[in-house]
């Protein structure tokens, strides 16, 4: 699961806008590997990132 940190719309999946704090990928909606390294990456052009990983704790 991955969780928002820069607010953005989604052009690969109907310009859905994703807020900070929100869980990508929206319900419904399969991202790809390639579509996950690239949102979390810092972007040439915006120089930041999008997402990054929700690490759940197993207890």
């Amino acid at each position: 699961m991955y969780k928002v940190i820069n607010a953005f719309k989604d052009k690969e999946n109907k310009n859905i806008l994703y807020r900070i704090g929100d869980t990508y990928p929206v319900d419904g909606y399969k991202a790809t590997k390639k579509r996950i390294v690239e949102l979390s990456k810092e972007h040439p052009e915006h120089k930041k990132a999008f997402i990054e990983e929700v690490k759940e704790d197993k207890e």
